[in-house]
């Protein structure tokens, strides 16, 4: 199967590039411009149904009206002379936030946006006075928008918003500043702009050079680039257009976590085909490139197919997951990965095929001899081969030292906050000098009555007293009921930041048992808001751990038996894979919470850099299995094999690593402290997964047990490629040992 459609896409190349070249491009532009509509950052919206904040989300949409993508802004407004709000100031205040109010803000479109296509956010923003401060210092005003905020679109009539405000306040002689929701989120995203884009351009470049470098060529390191940037945008849209047709909702940082991951393991699937045609070229100079061509895909196809559908599997075990952004993130990359292994299986053999010994222009190493020097490649394989035991016992105690560090680990469940610099940073913390530090984003309780009877004042003060008796409650707001006097709202503002850790912790302990203990008979009341949503996400996360991890493990190995044809291979496979996750963890905790003085590791790192090391790092461990196995069938002995072996595949492995490598380090300089952590623990893993376990640990691990490696199927001797070379491969290999014994 797999040959039939490599050796079609090298047949007739130019259809199949032609087809990649219309629908990749359309689908790609299509999901950029949808991306927004199937996308939204209610976290709570994630949470099982049964989970306290999900309940009270529940309740506030239905008997209060809150929209699902309503984003708050919280508007300070105060003297530019310092002094106390008078009685005129405020009345000015409420006049212009009256004002605001009744007037329509004009989403601006840009060229980024596709009019019929993309979301139209233009809207009458909601404004109203909240509170003022108790030194008479500044009044807050409560705004309300409605879209996503994670939308150009959206943020851009947040702007609109914004300069209208601050013109508006300012002609009444009041200064303003912004802060909370949308305006962290717009103030995030300009401040990390530039960063983002001069930290691509450096991944790019940095992806060219190591091409450059390791092939000499021009084109070998444009056009894979160039492929699977249109392979991943034609993935990214094949994602949202399947949430479209099946009402799925993606988070936010979905889209861009595909596009990191496809570039990175895409350009390491084209990596393994050149290295492989560039040999394969070499050896025969006389023969048509597009045999060549077909020959070669064919034989890595299988390889690349099998990593390929060992990381679906991963990600597909997200569907047992209990939190949403897991569950909707598995299926995601499966179906974005699914997309990249037809690429691979297509477009890729079809550019090999039109490009030929081109590919490599304007290097001439092609014209290398088998005679050679060995190079590191082949120095590092003659190292294996010769001292299998102490290349072991080195790699296992260097992975062993770094998984140390898991010791003490804390699961972190922040959600980043805004970086200080930020002009909605310094308008917190203005605010939190004279109110409580929950203010902008309080904790709110919602109280409703069973059977749907109306609800006494009395009742509902009862738990509004046991709330304000919390410590670390600053304050209760007057209860506010609906229309029908069926529920009532309580605000509570905390007198810690809501997003931090000590906040969950009020939430999930004192305050939720408060409001227990106080809820009169024949009431129901809920606590949610963000602190409450982060508390049982961290309980769901937690649930998610115990349950994904011995699954996605189980599958995996079950899988690896089904490809290797053997029971002792995947065996070593898993442990070397696991004790590298452990070291990866291990590594990212010592730098981030025992050195770097964080309160611990984001809670989605455990989880997250399991499936990605895991499944990405057994892509590099199928490819050297599946060259040992083809190296030992060929006869001669087996530590011979071995470093054969690793002479083939160490420039592709190594490269590959460094790529992908690249390619996840690129979040590693991102504002949010959880994101960074993401960037550096899966570059660390990937850089162990290639150098340490797939180039070292594995194969010193088969020169110890030999053929023993595949038990109970040995490795089967001759070939099985359809070539005429099963007596001159045995030869050529055995030539290949006696040179290498003779410069050992």
């Amino acid at each position: 199967m797999i040959r039939a459609v490599t050796g079609f896409s090298t047949r007739r190349p130019w259809r199949v590039i032609v087809v990649w070249a219309v629908l990749g491009i359309f689908v790609a532009l299509m999901g950029q411009a949808l991306v927004f509509r199937v996308t939204h950052t209610d976290s709570a919206g994630f949470l099982p149904a049964e989970y306290d904040a999900a309940a009270a989300l529940r309740v506030s949409r239905e008997e209060f009206g809150a929209e699902p993508d309503a984003d708050a802004v919280t508007v300070l407004v105060a003297r530019r002379d310092g002094k106390p709000l008078e009685d005129a100031d405020k009345k000015r205040a409420e006049a212009v936030a009256r004002e605001l109010s009744a007037t329509r803000l004009e989403m601006p479109w840009t060229e980024e946006q596709i009019r019929g296509i993309s979301e139209d956010y233009s809207q009458v923003p909601r404004v109203a006075l909240v509170t003022t401060a108790p030194d008479g210092s500044f009044a807050l005003l409560g705004a309300r928008l409605r879209g996503n905020s994670t939308d150009p679109g959206m943020q851009s009539v947040y702007r609109v918003f914004h300069d209208r405000a601050e013109q508006e306040f300012g002609e009444a002689g009041l200064r303003t500043g912004f802060t909370g929701g949308l305006a962290d989120v717009v103030d995030r995203a300009d401040a990390e702009e530039t960063t983002q884009i001069v930290v691509g351009l450096l991944v790019v470049g940095l992806i060219v050079l190591v091409n450059v470098l390791v092939f000499r060529s021009v084109m070998a390191a444009f056009i894979p680039l160039f492929a699977v940037s249109v392979v991943g945008g034609a993935a990214v849209g094949t994602v949202v257009g399947a949430a479209l047709l099946t009402g799925f909702e993606l988070d936010p940082g979905t889209p861009g976590m595909i596009s990191t991951v496809l570039i990175g393991i895409g350009v390491d699937y084209f990596l393994f085909l050149l290295f492989r045609f560039r040999e394969e070229l070499r050896r025969r100079p006389e023969e048509d490139h597009r045999l060549v061509a077909a020959d070669v895909s064919g034989r890595v196809g299988t390889a690349v197919t099998s990593a390929a559908l060992t990381i679906v599997a991963a990600f597909a075990t997200l569907g047992v997951a209990t939190f949403g952004q897991f569950r909707v993130l598995g299926p995601s990359v499966a179906v974005s990965v699914l997309v990249m292994l037809v690429a691979s299986l297509t477009l890729m053999p079809a550019l090999l095929a039109v490009t030929g010994r081109k590919m490599f222009w304007p290097s001439r190493t092609l014209a290398a001899t088998a005679g050679q020097r060995p190079g590191s490649a082949g120095r590092t394989g003659e190292l294996v081969a010769r001292r299998p035991v102490l290349v072991l016992a080195a790699s296992v105690a260097l992975l062993g030292a770094l998984a140390a560090g898991v010791a003490g680990v804390r699961m972190d469940f922040g959600a980043g906050g805004t970086p200080h610099e930020t002009a909605a940073a310094a308008t917190a913390r203005e605010i939190a000098g004279a109110l409580p530090a929950g203010v902008s984003d309080p904790t709110t309780v919602y109280v409703t009555a069973d059977g749907g009877r109306v609800l006494d004042a009395a009742e509902v003060g009862v738990v509004q007293r046991a709330l304000s008796g919390v410590a670390g409650v600053g304050e209760v707001a007057a209860p506010v009921f609906d229309a029908d006097r069926t529920a009532a709202r309580l605000d509570a503002y905390l007198t810690v930041d809501s997003q931090s850790q000590r906040a969950r912790d009020l939430v999930a302990g004192p305050v939720r048992q408060a409001v227990r203990e106080a809820t009169p008979a024949g009431l129901t009341a809920h606590v949610g808001g963000t602190a409450a949503v982060f508390a049982d996400v961290a309980t769901a996360v937690d649930r998610d751990l115990r349950t994904v991890f011995p699954v996605a493990a189980a599958l995996i190995a079950l899988i690896l038996v089904v490809l290797l044809r053997s029971l002792a291979a995947p065996v070593v496979l898993m442990l070397a894979v696991g004790l590298c996750f452990a070291a990866t963890f291990g590594a990212s905790a010592l730098v981030f919470q025992h050195l770097g003085g964080e309160a611990g590791v984001t809670f989605v790192l455990p989880l997250v850099l399991f499936l990605f090391v895991v499944a990405l790092g057994t892509d590099y461990n199928i490819l050297i299995s599946d060259r040992l196995r083809e190296e030992m069938a060929h006869g001669g002995p087996a530590r011979a094999a071995v470093a054969r072996a690793v002479r083939h595949t160490a420039p592709a492995i190594a490269t590959a690593g460094v790529v992908l490598a690249a390619s996840f380090g690129s979040l590693a300089v991102n504002a949010d402290p959880g994101t960074r952590q993401l960037g550096f623990a899966m570059a660390l893993g990937i850089l162990l997964s290639a150098f340490v376990v797939s180039l070292l640990l594995v194969p010193a691990a088969a020169a110890l047990l030999g053929r023993g490696m595949w038990w109970p199927v040995r490795a089967t001797r001759g070939r099985r490629d359809g070539t005429d070379r099963a007596v001159s491969e045995p030869l050529r290999r055995r030539a290949e040992d006696l040179q290498a014994s003779h410069r050992s």
